[in-house]
């Protein structure tokens, strides 16, 4: 019989809910039903492409002798750490202050009062390693909360009270501000020290993709010409998508790499990461012309279209690292990895043979049971690209008939906005109007469903109806963002427009006094912390996304309690930036566009006109740190829109572009190439 998450929405909480186990959703019934009974809280998060949250579902939460533990003497909870990152960040900082460590599957037990007690993250069904069973952990709690209640009281009173007096108003210089060109230097030494020269990326095994580390780097290389900072980026970005992180048949890339070669992942893919890695290479591409590069950011986003666009037009959140081997056992990776004989059984002998060395497939294997991930080694002399691209086309073509990974399908708005700006500038950039497109139909999808009337978003939606959870500080600033990169590309200021809206909440609902930001809102629910994290993880923090997204929009409306918002909030990146450069490289990535800017560029002209669109090309391609661009005709709706615009008329009847900082304005030109010339870094 279905338990309570039978009602839910996440496809995460609804994996769930057929266990035996008798889960609520996060909700204050819940914590009632622990008073009532006089019984501790279970806390399980999770998420759906968690390979070993799968694996204790089904080696606990599927055994009906530990349900029967969890219900006689637990309120058990289950989240979805995607769609509530708030709920996921307060108990992941007391795991990691109690244990030194966290991860997912988290396994937090709490008092009736929501105040944790006892932690761990993933705990096997029988002792292993010198960890203890789950069933031993189940008792061992039961057993302290029957018999010492007192004790359990002032373990949770104690680090409640730990936790609450963590700030980080004292990390922030007295007159927050934002890096200072040497400051930034640090930075680069900092990465340089941990910067790996023979594999790419930065220190050793796990290794994730350091997307937001690469668009520093491109931008401090814009800035200051720096050689060691493009060399960095272009060796990173070359391993990566040589490596097994990279799907060399279907594009796109895994959540991260179990090792320091980039050879085997661990093979979720995640929309966030192929957001990220997009822009990325779109940029690597525009300030080198590498064709790797423009290759990578092609294929990545075509990945992101074909497998995780959603019948609304918005993207779902990720495909699941596990799928059917075949046999009904689902394994990590049995999609994506082969062996000489599967190639042969697809290419023939002749073929197969190419196809392995190419691809670097061993009778040994790189993964298990003699299965290797794919790479794209360095190859001695040229590859048959004809004979590679059939090849191709027939492994894909087989691969599609093997048992496809679970989708994730909730739409998070966050991760839609990442999406959106690295669609819009990727088709803007190569001529794919197509990609343009997908990035409207995803903004739109934003605007219809996740905003309410008074512009206030729900962080998911699911089949085109919005979650119940309020969205957090990451997506209000990546929302705006994304809205701000398609309004640069199609000249619609409606978008600019609606990023004012969210970042004008920004301002009123997540910003202290003091230039500091929380995650969630002043009226979101309460928690026994509210959430405050300004450091980059797997995608940029709400904190770092919404100084940049701030600075584009002050550099579009010349809005100075916008600017003056954005310069108090990066005084977080020059107390961080020097000690752990790998941690707030959004951060970074902004105050390099606050140097520089960062430069406004307001093109001019009708938009069906070649001459407008050879100025906004060049525009876009400019690789000034976080430039922004307006794109608009004299007097129409849109210039009225975007301040940036206003009174600037054409050239002898000529489309013209205009280069400005803060408003103050160079001659304006009507020469694609001059203007090019003034917007090199």
């Amino acid at each position: 019989m279905p338990n309570r998450l039978a009602h839910e929405t996440s496809p995460y909480l609804l994996q769930h809910a057929d266990n035996p186990v008798d889960w609520w959703p996060w909700s204050a019934d819940a914590f009632e039903e622990a008073r009532r009974r006089g019984v501790p809280v279970l806390l399980s998060v999770g998420y759906s492409s968690c390979h070993w949250c799968h694996v204790m579902a089904h080696e606990s939460f599927e055994d009906p002798d530990t349900a029967a533990l969890l219900n006689e003497h637990f309120v058990p909870v289950k989240v979805d750490r995607e769609e509530r990152p708030d709920v996921d960040a307060v108990y992941m900082e007391a795991v990691q202050a109690a244990t030194g460590q966290g991860g997912w599957p988290m396994t937090v037990f709490l008092t009736p009062d929501a105040e944790p007690f006892y932690f761990g993250t993933y705990f096997p069904p029988a002792p292993r390693h010198g960890m203890p069973s789950f069933g031993q952990v189940l008792e061992g709690v039961r057993s302290a909360w029957t018999d010492r209640r007192d004790e359990v009281g002032e373990v949770a009173g104690r680090i409640v009270a730990d936790l609450a007096g963590r700030s980080l108003t004292e990390s922030l210089p007295a007159d927050r501000r934002p890096p200072r060109p040497e400051e930034l230097h640090t930075a680069l030494m900092g990465l340089t020290r941990d910067f790996d020269a023979v594999r790419g990326g930065f220190g050793g095994a796990p290794k994730f993709p350091p997307s937001m580390a690469l668009e520093f780097l491109l931008r401090h290389h814009a800035r200051t010409g720096s050689a060691a900072a493009l060399e960095m980026v272009q060796a990173t970005c070359a391993a990566m998508a040589r490596g097994g992180i990279y799907d060399q048949l279907g594009g796109g890339f895994a959540r991260y790499a179990v090792d320091a070669t980039w050879t085997v992942p661990h093979f979720e893919k995640m929309l966030y990461d192929n957001a990220l890695l997009c822009r990325t290479y779109a940029h690597l591409w525009r300030a080198t012309g590498s064709d790797l590069a423009r290759r990578v950011a092609l294929e990545t986003a075509d990945f992101m279209v074909r497998e995780l666009r959603t019948d609304q037009g918005g993207f779902a959140s990720a495909l699941d690292a596990d799928s059917d081997d075949g046999s009904g056992k689902h394994v990590e990776g049995a999609y994506y990895v082969w062996t000489p004989e599967q190639l042969r059984a697809v290419l023939g002998e002749k073929d197969a043979e190419f196809a392995a060395a190419c691809f670097g497939v061993t009778e040994e294997g790189t993964f298990e049971e003699g299965a290797s991930v794919l790479q794209l080694p360095d190859t001695d002399g040229p590859v048959d690209a004809e004979r590679m691209a059939s090849v191709k086309e027939r492994l894909l073509a087989a691969r599609a008939e093997r048992p496809r990974p679970g989708r994730d399908d909730k739409v998070v708005a966050a991760w839609n906005g990442l999406a959106i700006a690295a669609l819009a500038e990727t088709g803007a950039y190569f001529d794919r109007p197509d990609l343009v497109q997908a990035a409207t139909d995803a903004a739109d999808l934003l605007v219809r469903v996740h905003m309410d009337w008074q512009a206030r978003l729900h962080r998911t939606s699911r089949d085109g109806a919005p979650g119940a959870n309020s969205g957090v500080l990451e997506d209000y600033a990546d929302v705006a963002e994304g809205f701000l990169a398609l309004a640069a590309v199609t000249g619609e200021g409606v978008w600019t427009e609606f990023a004012g809206f969210f970042l004008d909440t920004v301002l009123l609902q997540f910003t202290t006094e003091d230039g500091a930001l929380y995650d969630t809102a002043a009226d979101a629910e309460p928690l026994i912390r509210r959430p405050q994290d300004p450091t980059d993880n797997a995608t940029p923090s709400g904190w770092t996304a919404a100084a940049g997204a701030l600075l584009s929009y002050a550099a579009l409306t010349g809005s100075e309690l916008h600017r003056t918002a954005a310069e108090r909030a990066l005084g977080i990146v020059t107390a961080l930036g020097g000690r752990a450069p790998r941690f707030i490289g959004w951060g970074l990535a902004v105050a390099e566009a606050a140097l520089d800017g960062p430069r406004e560029i307001a093109v001019v002209g009708p938009q069906d006109d070649p001459a407008t669109a050879a100025l906004h090309r060049v525009a876009l391609l400019g690789t000034a740190p976080g430039a922004v661009v307006a794109l608009g005709s004299p007097g129409s709706d849109d210039s009225g829109e975007v301040p940036l615009l206003r009174d600037r008329p054409l050239v002898d009847g000529r489309p013209a572009a205009y280069v400005c900082r803060h408003f103050t304005c160079e001659r304006p030109t009507t020469d694609p190439e001059e203007l090019a010339e003034r917007l090199r870094g």
